[in-house]
């Protein structure tokens, strides 16, 4: 396996929620020498140096050269369709204990049955002694397991398909006895504390990431969407240090759920940083409009690949393969955010390296997703495409990327921020 290969897949056993991403990101971002900082706090930027700043489970960095011309920003998310635990989670009944859950985002629910699954997630304690502190948790010494109804209990699910019942039929089993059980006491197999005072868990598959394909070609794995477009967004950190450009990169949490949060792509997180960065350089607003106008922003998420056992959910015209490079998104609906001005910088990157691309946009009678690209493009005003890798399976458990594409996005991506 390639370096690049095995950071990714590294990464993604690291980071079963944002906030172990965001966590792992801080700690690489040090060791390039970026400066942490904290919103509730005055800042003291110099030119020349790196900074990062977290808002929960969403990630700021940013490098400030002397005398920039325009802002360069990468835009990605850290989170991915899930199911969350309630806020009370356990129940317990004729000997089963399990757990309640809600969606989090569109996961394939078929996806998550007969799975081995972990719980993961940030939990906010009271310590003995009395002080609060946030800490996170990955609990998979112990799977839960969400077992299917046997076919003979259910004779036309290879005809119809799996039905779910949203409330009842998403909850693992976690335990046999009839001893009661407590989220406290699945909490204590990893820390200790004197009581939980508020915790946001959610499942995880504890199958890790593998190299799969006959020529070792495809990663298969949880999370891909989007750890994919955010590990490559993390490794140009090195190259924006040495861009003329005043390189920002917002890795934002919430997207599978609209992003309209506190810390999502509709907050206001991307403004409060630039309007600190103003305040650094002593910009008029004049000045700082004209920067913004001048400015090019990427977002990156993954995207559909054309499906070898469904070719007819693609647009026949413009087919989206695993192995061909990276995606160009287009929407007319504007539910991607790709405009000529970013569109003509990218493709210049991408013919000066030999990277290859393709354009993808959704059948006009099966409109797609969306991505942040639009929140940012319409909050900031700045020019911007949507870009990606493809991808199969995505939202479920298990979806599956080409190793060449990854590569080839992080290749454009440490040229396009300091060119």
């Amino acid at each position: 396996m390639s370096g690049v290969t095995d950071s990714l897949i590294s990464l993604i056993k690291r980071s079963p929620t944002s906030w172990h991403f965001v966590q792992c990101a801080k700690e690489e971002l040090f060791q390039y020498g970026f400066i942490p900082l904290e919103e509730r706090r005055p800042w003291n930027l110099e030119k020349g140096k790196s900074y990062f700043v977290q808002r929960n489970g969403s990630l700021a960095f940013f490098t400030l050269p002397s005398n920039p011309s325009r802002f360069k920003i990468l835009g990605a998310h850290t989170d991915s369709p899930a199911l969350k635990l309630k806020p009370h989670p356990l129940i317990s009944h004729q000997g089963y204990h399990q757990l309640l859950t809600e969606l989090y985002g569109g996961p394939i629910l078929s996806s998550w049955m007969n799975r081995d699954l972990g719980i993961a997630g940030k939990i906010t304690l009271e310590k003995d002694g009395g002080a609060i502190q946030e800490e996170l948790v990955f609990l998979k010494n112990f799977p839960c397991i969400i077992p299917q109804l046997a076919i003979h209990l259910d004779r036309e699910v290879n005809d119809k398909g799996l039905i779910l019942d949203k409330q009842n039929h998403l909850r693992p089993l976690l335990a046999l006895g009839e001893e009661p059980l407590t989220l406290e006491s699945l909490i204590q197999q990893e820390t200790t504390f004197h009581q939980i005072l508020a915790a946001d868990l959610f499942l995880v598959p504890l199958e890790e990431p593998r190299v799969i394909g006959m020529h070792q070609e495809m990663l298969a794995s949880y999370r891909l969407d989007n750890i994919a477009s955010s590990h490559a967004i993390l490794g140009s950190a090195k190259d924006m240090q040495h861009s003329q450009d005043l390189s920002l990169c917002f890795l934002w949490d919430h997207e599978e759920i609209g992003s309209q949060t506190t810390e999502g792509a509709g907050s206001s997180f991307a403004n409060d940083i630039l309007s600190r960065i103003q305040q650094a350089y002593a910009w008029s607003e004049d000045q700082f409009l004209s920067l913004k106008a001048n400015s090019i922003a990427l977002s990156l998420d993954v995207a559909h690949g054309l499906h070898p056992n469904h070719g007819q959910k693609s647009d026949p015209d413009h087919p989206v393969l695993l192995g061909k490079g990276i995606v160009i998104k287009h929407s007319s609906l504007k539910r991607y955010m790709t405009d000529q001005k970013a569109l003509s910088s990218l493709l210049l990157s991408c013919q000066k390296l030999n990277v290859s691309y393709q354009h993808y946009t959704a059948r006009s009678d099966m409109p797609g997703g969306s991505t942040i690209g639009p929140i940012f493009g319409a909050q900031m005003g700045i020019s911007t495409v949507d870009i990606g890798i493809p991808l199969l399976s995505m939202h479920s458990t298990r979806e599956v990327i080409a190793l060449k594409d990854h590569a080839f996005m992080c290749q454009l991506l440490q040229h396009w921020i300091h060119t």
